[in-house]
């Protein structure tokens, strides 16, 4: 079969067909495909998840009318498949009017039908397609998870935002730095919760350390504070005993 001459007949008949829609067309070019793929033998078992893809359609009740139309409309015939683990069977017509059929218009190609619903070429095909785009995918994937991962790792060690809890002490020691908080301060942050197992309160587990570091600042600032002032401190004169003598005359007038 001259293909160039089957395609150039099928399109001069698309052309006239009024029915068909940009959806047939496209399904019946990734059906070629397969066809192609096959060597022009019929039947072609097809894989209803493959043929959407080539041919972008992205409902499967659109690819399902499409193909019993074209079935009904003389392009295939299609033969379908109940069985979870057997493809449908697709016969495509041969429009080259030079074919062994010497058929004018939608005559099946003159080859022996394969018994054999498995077709085994026609499966290693969809297998392979089928593995190098799932192989692409999971490349893509892991490229992107890998990216994600590694940003956020250096985030993590860069900035001190790291979530775990128990925070690393460089961690908080960063983070305090970023408030303006000296390494002491971050120490006793950190000595004091990891002794009493970062607790809130000495009962609830700790779910957020920065807000504790927080609040840790604004306490210290307060303690800061409250010291200062009693360094500051002037004490007045302290009272004392009344000084009187002992030999005083009661006796004498006011």
């Amino acid at each position: 079969m001259n293909y160039i001459k089957h395609l150039s007949a099928a399109f001069q008949q698309m052309d006239a067909d009024t029915r068909l829609t940009p959806y047939h067309i496209s399904l019946y070019m990734a059906l070629f495909r397969r066809w192609n793929l096959n060597f022009f033998r019929n039947p072609i078992s097809v894989s209803r998840d493959e043929l959407m893809r080539l041919s972008k359609i992205g409902s499967v009740n659109t690819y399902t009318k499409c193909l019993k139309q074209l079935d009904q409309y003389g392009y295939v015939r299609y033969e379908p498949s109940y069985n979870p683990h057997r493809g449908s069977l697709i016969y495509l017509y041969s429009f080259d009017k030079g074919s062994e059929t010497g058929a004018d218009t939608g005559s099946e190609i003159a080859v022996r039908p394969y018994t054999n619903n498995t077709n085994p070429l026609n499966s290693e095909n969809e297998t392979n397609l089928g593995e190098q785009a799932e192989n692409f995918d999971n490349a893509s994937n892991d490229s992107k998870m890998k990216k994600k991962e590694k940003l956020r790792q250096k985030k993590k060690e860069v900035s001190g935002y790291g979530p775990d809890i128990p925070p690393l002490e460089a961690h908080v020691k960063i983070y305090f730095d970023e408030k303006g908080y000296p390494p002491v301060e971050a120490e006793k942050f950190y000595n004091y919760f990891q002794s009493n197992g970062w607790l809130v309160g000495g009962r609830s587990k700790m779910k957020d350390w920065k807000a504790a570091a927080r609040n840790w600042m604004l306490n210290a600032q307060k303690f800061n504070a409250y010291a200062k002032d009693q360094r500051n401190y002037q004490p007045g004169p302290k009272p004392g005993n009344l000084h009187s003598g002992t030999g005083k005359d009661y006796g004498e007038p006011l």
